[in-house]
């Protein structure tokens, strides 16, 4: 018999939608340079690093900003923290567009939009916690990481062709910028911090203080070598995000083949989030399939580093993205479990943390970069790191089922 005390609401998909309309918009901000990078460097008269540094911008500003704002996302709660990167994300999403070809305000109003960012990136486990029941909150945060993925998807696919079709990159821009400023204003309405009622009992709900949680998170083995996994699975991702044109130039493709990659990379990660997590939530189980996305991530990156036809280049960047990005929110549950009674705006803050310090490893990719322009040996030691994440993703345990 169902408990009076605690229930779902039907509105808690109002919420979610317009939480994951602003995790789709600030995504498509962030990585609306990389398909147009050598378009774009000729456009401001900068280099290809200078166009990726708009990219890398938004991982440099995270490390400093992402405990701060989880402790104001777990204080204030979400709807007043991410309101807060929702209004940022408008203003300077708006300002870029009417930037025109001045290199220097593009890069301080990217500044802006990155600042905004991790009061949307931090939230991701909190909203979940506040509306849904813990059967089904890997499933909402796999929703969220799918708006995300379509975000960045969005820009990546978009961007060529739009470019291609006569509209100027900063007219791109402030298009951009309009659709961030009309998701802020929705969701500044639409969304509520909590039901009138808690969807579940209080020992699957409370969290402890945020410095004391931050504490105990940092005490729990398995959540560290978590944290390792998402540092190499993220630099992966961002590094082939950042550089995807550059990547793929010297073999002859065209910056609307790197957005096709880019769209189609996350396309299948899209699809992954949106079907296995709920695989994970009905048999509780997390590493086993943390482990298997890795993994089967592997050959799929290989196939991205040597492809020489658009088949194979487009069928290796599906793959990878189903098998490495999906895997993302059964990561954030697993971790959210295993460091109870840790907020979750605090051990999301530090998985959100983890991936970002990913902007060394997109640098390395860099200088790694070969004469000729390639970037083969990266993308190798890219495929051998995800192969040691494997292993340490073999040491992890599921955490004990909650009654």
């Amino acid at each position: 018999m169902a408990d009076a005390r605690f229930r779902v609401y039907g509105y808690r998909w109002v919420v979610l939608a317009v939480f994951m309309f602003i995790n789709l918009t600030i995504q498509m901000l962030w990585i609306g340079f990389a398909p147009i990078t050598g378009p774009a460097a000729q456009f401001y008269h900068v280099t290809d690093f200078q166009i990726g540094l708009l990219a890398m911008i938004f991982m440099l500003v995270f490390l400093p900003l992402s405990i701060p704002v989880s402790w104001v996302i777990d204080t204030y709660g979400f709807h007043v923290a991410v309101g807060i990167g929702a209004v940022l994300m408008g203003v300077f999403g708006v300002l870029r567009g009417l930037a025109g070809g001045d290199f220097t305000f593009v890069v301080l109003c990217t500044i802006g939009l990155a600042v905004a960012q991790p009061f949307m990136m931090n939230a991701w486990t909190k909203v979940p916690a506040n509306w849904f029941s813990i059967e089904e909150r890997a499933t909402a945060v796999g929703l969220v990481t799918l708006a995300s993925l379509m975000g960045v998807a969005l820009g990546m696919a978009l961007t060529p062709v739009l470019m291609d079709s006569g509209m100027s990159i900063p007219t791109i821009q402030l298009l951009y910028g309009g659709v961030a400023a009309f998701s802020a204003v929705l969701f500044i309405f639409l969304a509520r911090e909590k039901p009138a009622t808690p969807p579940c009992p209080e020992g699957q709900e409370t969290r402890a203080l945020m410095l004391d949680g931050l504490k105990h998170a940092l005490t729990v083995k398995p959540f560290w070598m978590y944290l390792f996994v998402m540092f190499i699975g993220m630099g992966v991702f961002n590094g082939v995000t950042t550089w995807v044109e550059t990547i793929i130039r010297p073999r002859g493709f065209t910056p609307t083949d790197a957005g096709t990659l880019g769209a189609l990379m996350l396309l299948g990660g899209v699809i992954g989030a949106a079907v296995i997590p709920p695989f994970s939530d009905r048999q509780h189980k997390r590493v086993r399939y943390l482990l298997l996305g890795v993994l089967l991530a592997i050959p799929w990156l290989v196939g991205l580093t040597f492809a020489t036809s658009s088949i194979v280049l487009f069928v290796s960047a599906f793959g990878l993205g189903f098998f490495l990005i999906s895997i993302s929110p059964i990561g954030m549950q697993y971790s959210a479990e295993i460091t109870q009674p840790t907020p979750e705006g605090t051990s999301n803050g530090l998985i959100q943390l983890a991936g970002q310090l990913s902007v060394v490893f997109v640098y390395i990719m860099e200088l790694l970069r070969l004469p000729d322009g390639s970037f083969t040996p990266a993308l190798l030691l890219s495929a051998g790191l995800l192969a040691v994440s494997a292993l340490v993703i073999t040491r992890m345990k599921d955490p004990a089922p909650r009654v």
